[in-house]
Formats: structure tokens, sequence, C-alpha cells
């Protein structure tokens, strides 16, 4: 909780400032605090913020992941339809900016979604050609997640 109160202090004198640079990031940073304390409204709000500064500022290279965090705490809450209609945005977001690590997880998440939802041959569909492009890094702990995926899938 004291971590928690330190980033709500730092992003109000931040914000206090008037600079808008790196606001979303910082955002996303205090959401994922309240993530782990287990307060999803309060992440939801400010996951909910930073899309909006996004919005505001055209400040877009976060977009894509901020995106598909909204959708995992929506899928936790049950909201399955619109965890995926966030996890499109956020693949599409990820392809428009070439964005390849964004991407990954985007289809991760959504090929995960799919799976469960016994859709397995459009999960490994969607996300066989974006682990494809990828020639190196394959100990880093995003594409060992979706090579684990893939394993399972086929």
């Amino acid at each position: 909780m004291e971590g928690i109160s330190l980033l709500r202090s730092g992003l109000a004198a931040y914000r206090a400032t008037g600079a808008e640079q790196w606001m979303p990031y910082h955002t996303s940073l205090l959401a994922a605090a309240c993530e782990t304390a287990g307060q999803t409204e309060e992440a939801l709000a400010h996951l909910h913020d930073a899309l909006q500064i996004v919005e505001r500022t055209g400040e877009r290279w976060l977009a894509a992941e901020l995106n598909r965090l909204k959708g995992q705490l929506l899928l936790r809450q049950g909201h399955a339809a619109a965890a995926e209609e966030l996890y499109v945005k956020a693949l599409s977001i990820a392809k428009e900016q070439e964005a390849k690590l964004w991407e990954l997880r985007a289809a991760v998440s959504l090929a995960r979604l799919r799976r469960d939802q016994g859709r397995r041959a459009e999960a490994r569909d969607l996300l066989a050609p974006v682990y494809g492009w990828f020639t190196e890094g394959f100990d880093t702990p995003d594409l060992r997640e979706a090579k684990a995926l893939l394993d399972e899938l086929s």
C-alpha cells in the first residue's frame, strides 16, 4: 500500500507541473500496482485515464499495451466479449505501429481467450505468424510464453 501511495503522490506531483509526456506510462504503472493489490476497479479507472490521455495528446506508443491490459482486467471480471474487443483493438494498433512486442502480447492474449472459447485452430492461426516473425530473443518471457501456448495448441 505504501508503494501505491508513493505512485499516487508522484503522479499527482508530475500532473501539477502541467506535463503530460509519459503520463500514460506512469498511469499504467499505478494501474499495475493497484491490480497487484487486488484493487481491480481502481486499476481499470487508471487504464481508462491513460487511454484518455493517449487520445487527447496523441502519445500513442503505449496504446496497444494499454488496451490489452484493460482487456485482461475485464476478462478477469468475466467480460469476455469486452476483453476480446480490446485485444483485437490492441492487435490492430500494434500492427499499424509495427510494434512487434505489443503485437505479440496482444496475439497471445487473444489466442489464449480463443483457446478458452474452444477456438483452438483460430488461436493457433492467429499466434503462429506473429511468433514466426521473431528471429531472436527466444529466451525472453514473452516469446517463451508464446511458444508454450503454440505448443499447447498444436
